[in-house]
């Protein structure tokens, strides 16, 4: 067993799901969660705050400053504890209280911006109130993960690689968009190898990333209401859109088999198996998802029968008990 002086130097790298099983469809799902920080977020807040130290922006007087919807802020919380680095949060109401619970446990500060911006999103005013920040305070340093090519350097250098030692003769990558810091580090690992890997993008219906139109989104993680500075489509061979009905579906769908996994993971394997079943029906080709994180910290929203009757309440008596008899119909397509 490892013996360990920090919280980075932990991470299961090679843990896979084989979910033909619960599914159906021939999908391997990469587990990220974990880690002391509980999520793929960790490798991208590592490498930025490293990328920080060696450019000289961050000193003893410095705060670390984010926005985040949860897990970044999370793995930030555990990195400035580690280092001895202070660190504000900035999030909004739809961030799982247990996120802030656990980023306040770390020693953060965390504030919640209520005021939506333009798309009907929380985006632009967390990022807004965070360039007012520092504009008026000169020890806030802004790591922007929305712009920091360091966010996707981490996969670049990590998750990617991780993905091909494993599974040398993948044909398909499914990753779900949020800054689009995963999704670009393992497209551009692939693409500049010139690997034959389709690269399909999996988003939230009512997310901009990809130009769709702005809707009200419940599920934290997975999508934006402005568009990421990372994203190049340029890389991305197919897009696709996940109503939060499906995400709620299919997190309690595998739940039922004993994998309890976050939204962002439900958005991720649902559209992965409508896509498998439209593009290879019948077929088994290697295809590999990426699970952000897992989902304790979601107690309090898509596993909680007030939060789904209060929200998905035409489809919440479909959930408890059922999903695991109920086979592939509840998946939704």
């Amino acid at each position: 067993m490892p013996i360990i002086n920090s919280p980075q130097d932990f991470n299961v790298e090679d843990l896979y799901v084989d979910l033909r099983p619960v599914l159906g469809y021939p999908l391997f799902l990469k587990c990220e969660g974990f880690n002391f920080a509980g999520s793929v977020k960790l490798k991208a807040a590592g490498e930025m705050v490293a990328a920080a130290e060696r450019d000289g922006l961050l000193t003893s007087r410095s705060v670390i400053v984010e926005s985040s919807s949860g897990n970044l802020g999370i793995a930030l919380s555990v990195i400035a504890a580690s280092k001895g680095y202070r660190f504000l949060c900035v999030t909004d109401p739809r961030c799982n209280p247990a996120s802030i619970q656990v980023m306040r446990a770390l020693g953060a500060e965390v504030r919640v911006i209520s005021e939506k911006d333009a798309n009907g999103g929380y985006l632009a005013s967390r990022i807004r109130y965070v360039q007012q920040l520092c504009a008026s305070d000169d020890r806030y340093v802004w790591l922007n993960q929305y712009a920091n090519h360091n966010n996707w350097m981490a996969h670049y250098r990590g998750t990617a690689p991780a993905i091909d030692r494993q599974f040398p003769n993948l044909e398909v990558l499914f990753v779900g968009a949020g800054t689009t810091g995963t999704l670009m580090g393992c497209a551009r690992y692939f693409r500049e190898l010139r690997r034959p890997v389709t690269i399909v993008a999996i988003d939230a219906v009512g997310s901009v990333t990809f130009g769709g139109a702005p809707a009200p989104r419940l599920v934290p993680g997975l999508g934006t209401s402005t568009r990421p500075e990372l994203v190049d489509e340029s890389y991305i061979d197919d897009v696709v859109h996940v109503p939060e009905a499906d995400t709620i579906r299919t997190v309690h769908r595998l739940a039922a088999k004993g994998f309890l996994f976050g939204g962002s993971t439900g958005t991720v394997v649902s559209g992965a198996a409508r896509w498998l079943a439209e593009k290879y029906p019948g077929e088994d080709p290697v295809a590999v998802a990426i699970a952000p994180d897992l989902g304790e910290r979601y107690l309090d929203s898509i596993y909680a029968e007030s939060w789904l009757r209060e929200h998905f309440g035409e489809i919440a008596d479909e959930l408890p008990g059922r999903c695991a008899a109920r086979g592939a119909d509840i998946l939704g397509d």
